[in-house]
């Protein structure tokens, strides 16, 4: 039986496709089906945040209030400046990265290494101030007295700034003494022996409230926001009458339970989703620093091109534009 072999043109060729589909490489095209893919998967925990905090939207922390530390200045609250620090040289990065690819098109191997290096130290310095943010952050500043409901009652007075008056947060330990207790921190060598506890609070509510009564000019300020878009400050009587019926614990810092500034759900987000993001710059980093020395060796000056250099660029803009978003929903909407 005769058979007829019909010529598709692409006898010899990769998959049909060519061996630059879309004229690039299948590396590239490896590389932009990991980015649109991780894409979705950003935008699926953003979108996440967005609808919890439209939820939420009456208790959300406030984040000028909640990033306000810059290293070596400790005491001076200077809102969103370290932050905007921070993503200034993750966009520089970015822009030495650009430079790094441009070069490697024109073959100038000592230029290439010299952006490279530039950007693999814009990425360690990313990493390192999201490690100091994270710490400072965990750590908290003022202290706060969670509610039997979960909400966070904070503490301050009010302070005549440029001729008005301003409610500034004090810590509770300035207006707070810890009284003596006989209570011993739980372990499961002398309880029940599948139940373990965390560290004992500084204070209890107890000694909050005996130091907020001790010191009139001290109010609370409760997590709910009001129409002129700040956090609702109680009355001294209103005040008096939270800590000592509704509060439940002293608390100091964040965690994935609890946390100063407001609704669990905020450090929850904020954890995972700027952990999730610095776990790609730090990736970022090392493969940026495996291909620096690639390229110190003249790998790629033997094989003719840099297109490795190319592919991890465009790794590190898309993780510089996700940082775009990031620092777009958590710190300045």
């Amino acid at each position: 039986m005769d058979s007829t072999v019909v010529s598709t043109g692409t006898e010899g060729k990769t998959w049909g496709g060519g061996n630059q589909p879309l004229k690039s490489s299948y590396g590239k095209m490896m590389m932009w089906f990991f980015i649109v893919s991780d894409a979705l998967t950003f935008s699926g925990f953003l979108a996440a945040y967005g609808f919890s905090r439209f939820k939420f939207i009456d208790y959300w922390p406030i984040a000028d209030e909640v990033f306000t530390h810059v290293p070596f200045l400790h005491g001076q609250e200077l809102p969103m400046i370290y932050v905007a620090f921070m993503t200034f040289v993750l966009i520089m990065s970015s822009v030495t990265m650009v430079l790094a690819v441009d070069a490697g098109h024109e073959m100038k191997k000592n230029k290439v290494i010299w952006y490279m290096f530039f950007t693999i130290i814009g990425g360690a310095i990313f990493v390192g101030s999201q490690a100091w943010e994270w710490a400072t952050f965990i750590q908290g500043d003022y202290g706060a007295v969670q509610t039997k409901g979960g909400n966070i009652l904070q503490f301050g007075t009010y302070k005549t700034i440029d001729g008005e008056e301003v409610f500034k947060r004090i810590a509770v330990e300035d207006f707070t003494t810890a009284s003596h207790t006989d209570r011993t921190q739980h372990e499961n060598k002398n309880g029940i022996w599948f139940v373990g506890e965390g560290a004992l609070p500084a204070f209890s509510v107890s000694d909050v409230f005996h130091g907020l009564e001790s010191h009139p000019d001290v109010l609370v300020r409760t997590q709910t926001i009001n129409e002129e878009g700040e956090k609702t400050v109680l009355s001294r009587a209103a005040s008096l009458k939270q800590v000592k019926n509704n509060g439940k614990r002293y608390v100091k810092g964040a965690n994935l339970e609890v946390n100063e500034y407001g609704t669990p759900l905020f450090a929850d987000f904020f954890f995972f989703i700027t952990g999730f993001h610095g776990f790609h710059v730090l990736s970022g980093v090392v493969i940026n620093i495996i291909i620096f020395f690639n390229v110190i060796i003249g790998t790629y000056e033997r094989r003719k091109n840099y297109e490795m250099v190319e592919k991890v660029g465009l790794y590190w803009h898309f993780v510089d534009l996700v940082w775009v978003f990031v620092f777009t929903f958590f710190y300045l909407v």
